[in-house]
């Protein structure tokens, strides 16, 4: 489970970086939403997962 968290936190970030270079306008507004979407998810995901050491 973690690791497709990584993996989708690391798509996104890198999907969200090339979009600007990509696309324009709504196109590119529409992918920097859904891509921060996903990467908030997969933090909010990753930080709940964590093994706490007390």
């Amino acid at each position: 489970m973690k690791s497709l968290l990584w993996l989708v936190l690391a798509l996104g970030v890198l999907v969200n970086a090339v979009s600007s270079l990509v696309f324009d306008g709504v196109h590119q507004t529409v992918v920097s939403v859904i891509t921060g979407i996903a990467v908030v998810v997969s933090i909010t995901g990753l930080v709940l997962a964590r093994e706490r050491h007390s």
